[in-house]
């Protein structure tokens, strides 16, 4: 009798423990769906972002289509960023030539589909900007009123800051990349990995610049657009200052107090400032040999040190045009060192270091010749865009 209670106890123990495994097992599934059906729900869910003019902007949780109207280096950044532009439904017009003249339309075809009739100019046309139907909006945050009227209209406006980090090309592209993360969690990891490469860039040209007395420090002039009736440089408030420093030269217009591209300069200045190294930007058709060959209105850089020296170049034109903020930023900054000091940067392939980044950081494998056009754009790379 006691065997058999025995028996008996222990198989109601048993079929116990078997019910309590099976109820465990049935919490557990009930909780798992519960736990997935509340990620659905928040993965469906609209999100509030912070902008870089501050405002709070609620977007959809998943974000297919993208205008940018004038942040121009933008656009590729989110297509290389993203891997493909696909999302880009409308750019500006400068946006786009810079697409078809460099290697982003031909890295990312998707990227030439977009349309760029919504821009006139500066101006926007709400009406043709609707028809895209946006789920974001992007725009410079010092255009507060086109901020408000594109709020206005209804559209979820997210403001870029071009000045914010006081026109240092690298900060600035961290932070965008930063704001990109928030629309585009799932590429986060690709954010830091930049931020890390490009710090990283940025340290080793610190290192071997670090030694330079002040007298060897190379006095360099960027020229941002040029022709026979203006001349715009890099004041101490553009881009141009940043490079000056990062390479450890001097920004010979350092003096100029207009910012952002209104530092409209002349030859007498020049004279006086004469530069051992001229950048040409993208924004402007002149080439080198136009400075060589005094090919631009009635000015002659003869007297010019970095033109009797050679030592003119013409800055990349990669995935956007290089100066601003862009998916080459880290490679602008090593190249443009080895332009400056070559001595100090012999060691650097310029082709290989450029190659290897596109792969490590973006999955992009390029070839020696697209690096190669990458380096030595022509004048049609100033095509669209409008001072």
């Amino acid at each position: 009798m006691k065997k058999l209670t025995a028996v008996i106890l222990s198989l109601c123990l048993g079929v116990a423990g078997l019910t309590g495994c099976q109820a465990d097992a049935r919490g557990t599934n009930v909780q798992a769906s519960d736990h997935q059906e509340a990620e659905t729900a928040d993965q469906s869910e609209p999100k509030t972002i912070t902008d870089h003019a501050g405002n709070q902007v609620e977007i959809p949780a998943q974000v297919n289509r993208v205008v940018v109207t004038d942040i121009l280096p933008l656009p590729s950044i989110i297509t290389v960023f993203l891997g493909s532009g696909e999302k880009i439904v409308g750019m500006n017009p400068a946006s786009m030539s810079a697409a078809k003249t460099g290697l982003l339309g031909e890295l990312f075809p998707d990227i030439l589909n977009a349309s760029t009739d919504f821009m006139n100019g500066s101006d926007i046309n709400m009406e043709e900007l609707m028809k895209l139907e946006p789920d974001v909006v992007f725009y410079n945050a010092g255009s507060k009123e086109m901020g408000e009227a594109l709020t206005s209209a209804g559209f979820a406006a997210v403001a870029v800051s071009v000045n914010k980090w006081d026109y240092d090309s690298i900060e600035t592209y961290d932070h965008w990349m930063e704001l990109l993360s928030q629309i585009f969690p799932e590429k986060g990891d690709t954010a830091d990995k930049v931020s890390q490469y490009s710090q990283k860039v940025y340290e080793d040209i610190q290192k071997r610049v670090s030694g330079l007395k002040k007298e060897e420090q190379k006095n360099i002039l960027f020229l941002f657009n040029y022709s026979d009736t203006t001349m715009i440089t890099s004041g101490k408030k553009f881009f141009g200052q940043f490079w000056c420093d990062a390479v450890g030269g001097r920004n010979a217009a350092e003096g100029v107090a207009a910012e952002n591209s209104n530092a409209v300069i002349n030859m007498e200045q020049v004279y006086e400032w004469n530069p051992d190294v001229i950048f040409i930007t993208n924004f402007t058709p002149v080439q080198p040999e136009d400075l060589f060959e005094n090919a631009v209105g009635q000015d002659d850089w003869s007297p010019v040190k970095a033109v009797q020296d050679g030592h003119v170049y013409k800055l990349p034109l990669g995935t956007y045009r290089s100066y601003t903020p862009s998916t080459d930023t880290p490679m602008t900054l090593l190249w443009m060192a080895k332009q400056v000091y070559p001595d100090l940067f012999e060691d650097v392939d310029i082709t290989k270091e450029v190659k290897d980044y596109y792969q490590a950081m973006y999955g992009v494998k390029l070839s020696d010749e697209q690096v190669e056009r990458m380096y030595h754009p022509g004048r049609d790379a100033a095509a669209g865009y409008k001072k």
